[in-house]
C-alpha cells in the first residue's frame, strides 16, 4: 500500500485540550506527525497537522474518528491528501533562504500590509508565518504611546535585493510606515551588542546647538551642525569650528543642560529590556563625554566613547582633549568593543541619525537609521521613523509580552 499523507485543517473557537484531543486520536492509530502549526486570532483557532498514516493501514478509520472528535469539540475539520512528490518538494524547500520583514508604525492599516505583501508576491516568495509583535489595541481607550508591529517570515530566492529594498523604501515614504528587511540567519537571532549615537538619537536635541544658544552663537553653530549631519562638510572641520565658538562658556551651564536632557521616547523601555536579556550597550558619539556619562548613569549603558571638552578655570577653552570622534572613529570603537566582549561583528547593532553614523551603521550586523536625515535613510540597512527608540526591539523580533511595558 502506498504511503498516505494527510493534511488536517481545523478551524473554530479555541478551547483548552483541543490539540491534545486531536493528537490523541492520531496517537491511537500510530500516525506520524510530519508538521504542525497553530494560530489564534480573537479566540478563533486555525490549526494544521500534516500526518502520515501507519504503514499497511487505511486512512478511513482515523479520518472517521477525527471527524467525530471535531464534532464533539464543536470545530470544523477538513482533510486534504498530499502526494509523496509534493511532500518531498516541500521538504527540499527548507534549504531556501529565509528573510524577516518587520512592519512598524503608530497604526497599521490594510493598505500598508497589502503593499508589502504584494512585493513579496511579485518576487514569488512564500510567507511562512505572520506574527503580531505589539499588544492588542483598545478601541475605547486613548493610547498614550500608539505603536503597531507585524513580522513576516518569508522564504525563497531573491535575485535582486536592491530592487526589493528600493520598493520597500518607496512604500515607506508613500504610506508613512517603517519596513525592515533582514536575512533570517543565526546572527539575527543572537544579537549581543547595541551601539547608539547620542544627539538626536538617545536624546532629542543636538547638545552643541543648545550650548551655542546659551553662548549667544546659536545661529552660526546650528548652520555648521546641519551641514555636517547632512554630509555637506567634513565632520572634523565642523567640530573644530563649532568648539571655537563655545570658548568661555561656564561649566555651570553644562551642568544645567545635562540635568534636563530630553531623553528619546522609548529609550528607557529599550535599555531596560536589552539589559534584562544580557545585551551590551554603548554610546558612540560625536558629542561630548560630559553628557554621555550622565546618560550612562540614567540608562545603565556599558560604554561611552565621545569627545572630551577642555575645561579650565570653570569655563570652556574652545578646545578638546584626545582624538575627535568622527564617523570612522565610531566604527573603530564598535569593532573594539565587539572584540573586547568576544562578539562577532554580525551580532552587533548600530543606531544613529546623521551622516557621521553611516560608517558604523554599515559595519554593524544591523544598522538602523533612527528618525534620520534622508541621505542616511537611503544608505542604511533599516530605518525607524514612525515610533520611538524601542522600535529596535521589534526589529529584533521581541513581542510586547517579553518587553518592559513602561512607555517612556
Amino acid at each position: 500500500m502506498a504511503k498516505e499523507i494527510i493534511l488536517l485543517n481545523i478551524s473554530g473557537q479555541d478551547k483548552p485540550g483541543l490539540t491534545a484531543s486531536l493528537t490523541g486520536v492520531l496517537s491511537e492509530y500510530g500516525a506520524k506527525i510530519l508538521d504542525i502549526g497553530q494560530a489564534n486570532i480573537h479566540d478563533t483557532l486555525s490549526l494544521g497537522i500534516l500526518f502520515e498514516i501507519k504503514a499497511n493501514s487505511s486512512s478511513a478509520p482515523v479520518l472517521k474518528d477525527l471527524l467525530f472528535k471535531a464534532y464533539e469539540l464543536g470545530i470544523k475539520a477538513k482533510f486534504r491528501p498530499i502526494t509523496v512528490d509534493k511532500y518531498e518538494k516541500w521538504v527540499e524547500s527548507q534549504g531556501k533562504n529565509r528573510y524577516i520583514i518587520t512592519i512598524l508604525g503608530e497604526k497599521l492599516a490594510a493598505e500598508q500590509i497589502s503593499a508589502v505583501t504584494n512585493v513579496v508576491s511579485e518576487i514569488n516568495l512564500n510567507i511562512d508565518s505572520i506574527k503580531r509583535l505589539t499588544g492588542r489595541i483598545s478601541l475605547v481607550k486613548q493610547e498614550e504611546y500608539p505603536r503597531a508591529s507585524v513580522q513576516l517570515s518569508i522564504r525563497g530566492e531573491i535575485k535582486d535585493k536592491a530592487w526589493v529594498t528600493e520598493k520597500f523604501m518607496q512604500i515607506s515614504q508613500e504610506l508613512n510606515v517603517d519596513i525592515a528587511f533582514q536575512e533570517d540567519n543565526i546572527y539575527r537571532r543572537n544579537r549581543r551588542l547595541v551601539c547608539f549615537d547620542m544627539d538626536s538619537t538617545l536624546i532629542q536635541t543636538e547638545v552643541i546647538d543648545e550650548l551655542a544658544e546659551l553662548a549667544g552663537v546659536g545661529t552660526q553653530v546650528k548652520a555648521i551642525t546641519e551641514s555636517a549631519m547632512n554630509g555637506e562638510i567634513d565632520f572634523n572641520e565642523s567640530f573644530k569650528r563649532r568648539m571655537g565658538l563655545l570658548k568661555g562658556l561656564s561649566e555651570e551651564v553644562l551642568q544645567d543642560v545635562a540635568k534636563r536632557l530630553p531623553i528619546t521616547k522609548g529609550a528607557h523601555r529599550l535599555m531596560k529590556t536589552l539589559k534584562s536579556y544580557g545585551f551590551k550597550t554603548a554610546i558612540l558619539s560625536g558629542g561630548f563625554t560630559y553628557f554621555g556619562h550622565y546618560l550612562q548613569k540614567e540608562l545603565g549603558i556599558d560604554y561611552v566613547f565621545a569627545n572630551q571638552l577642555e575645561i579650565k578655570d570653570g569655563a570652556l577653552t574652545g578646545g578638546y582633549l584626545g582624538e575627535i570622534v568622527d564617523g570612522n572613529k565610531k566604527a573603530e570603537y564598535l569593532k573594539e568593543i565587539a572584540s573586547q566582549e568576544n562578539i562577532d561583528i554580525a551580532q552587533t547593532i548600530a543606531v544613529g541619525d546623521g551622516a557621521n553614523d553611516l560608517p558604523m551603521l554599515n559595519l554593524a550586523g544591523l544598522g538602523i537609521a533612527f528618525h534620520a536625515k534622508p541621505k542616511v535613510k537611503e544608505n542604511a540597512q533599516s530605518s525607524i521613523s514612525s515610533i520611538g527608540l524601542d522600535g529596535v526591539l521589534y526589529l529584533l523580533g521581541y513581542h510586547d509580552r517579553y518587553i518592559d511595558l513602561d512607555p517612556k
